[in-house]
């Protein structure tokens, strides 16, 4: 699939984007009296609207051109946005995965996008020869993968979602919020090849910055280029951006980061499945475990009295927990606090 504007809404093709008085002068030393702002104090211009600096850091990280990178509001800005660019409200479709990520509904219902959902199979997947399904819906225009998944952890079959990617012709959304501590390559490796692709990731998980709200979402040109044209003018703030820039000076001690979590996900699942009232434990590839116990409404609770806290996904995965990995005291607590139930 090559011609991404047959798929596009036709207000957003012909709409004429704003410009913000940073969008027509990008220099940094000049006398500034254009864009109304407070001639006093240290937070008193507006953000790069462009986050020129930034994309160009994450450019040289991800060996992503900088042309191909949107920055936005956490990466549900970027989710919401693509529904607005593809989506006629009332009318289209998108469709994505049971168990998943709430928000992907939430968004559809916003822009009045029917959503489709399909469960997945008996182990989390993406069942087989559902790629068939999906081919002749022409108001079907998004089709949305978490891999990992949340709330199950898993990452599907790159077969499958590649699969997908060459026989729907609409876009497929591949969310990869947890991939930094999975051991799977990112889609961001086939990018060039698929036009229809958009790749999700975030400086939340990994990075640790969901203060900072900093959503990233690679595509090809022509869909980056869309996703600009409608985005709010100053999305990301100063603040925020210098954040981001902070911590990719410091890669070394996010990796760092990365490999304790992980081992620290292991030594969890393991210490997990040793508690009496936990059924399963699911396989994770996220930084968060996903937890059969046996009543999950009464365990979450009894969590929940001892001022520890964990997500209830009873109403989605029956009688399941869902439990980021903490420090490791965090995580002692809470198995101590477990083996008394």
């Amino acid at each position: 699939m090559n011609d991404i504007k047959y798929l596009v809404r036709k207000n957003i093709l012909s709409m004429i984007p704003y410009s913000s008085a940073r969008d027509e002068f990008t220099g940094d030393d000049a006398v500034f009296l254009d864009a109304n702002e407070n001639p006093y104090g240290t937070l008193n211009r507006y953000p790069d609207p462009q986050q020129k600096i930034l994309k160009k850091e994450i450019s040289n990280l991800k060996g992503i051109a900088e042309s191909n990178i949107f920055l936005g509001n956490g990466s549900d800005e970027a989710i919401d946005i693509l529904f607005r660019v593809f989506c006629i409200p009332g009318k289209d479709q998108a469709l994505t995965f049971s168990p998943g990520y709430g928000m992907y509904r939430a968004c559809a219902s916003v822009n009045d996008v029917e959503m489709i959902t399909v469960p997945l199979d008996d182990n989390f997947n993406i069942p087989e020869g559902f790629d068939f399904e999906v081919t002749g819906n022409v108001s079907l225009k998004i089709i949305i993968i978490c891999s990992p998944n949340n709330p199950t952890g898993n990452t599907f079959p790159e077969d499958r979602i590649i699969s997908i990617i060459e026989k729907f012709r609409g876009i497929v959304i591949v969310d990869e919020a947890y991939n930094d501590f999975s051991a799977k390559q990112s889609f961001l490796s086939v990018l060039r090849r698929y036009p229809n692709l958009v790749v999700l990731q975030t400086f939340s998980k990994a990075w640790g910055l969901a203060a900072a709200r900093i959503g990233m979402a690679f595509a090809g040109e022509e869909i980056i280029s869309l996703m600009n044209k409608i985005k709010q003018p100053y999305n990301i703030s100063t603040i925020n951006q210098q954040a981001a820039l902070n911590a990719l000076k410091d890669k070394e001690r996010v990796h760092q980061i990365i490999s304790e979590l992980t081992e620290g996900r292991e030594e969890l699942a393991s210490k997990l499945a040793g508690v009496k009232c936990v059924r399963k434990v699911f396989p994770s590839e996220a930084n968060f475990i996903l937890a059969e116990v046996t009543d999950a409404d009464s365990v979450y609770e009894r969590l929940t009295d001892k001022k520890i806290i964990v997500r209830n996904r009873n109403a989605a995965v029956k009688n399941c927990l869902r439990i980021t990995v903490g420090t490791p005291d965090e995580n002692k607590r809470l198995i101590e606090e477990l083996q008394k139930i």
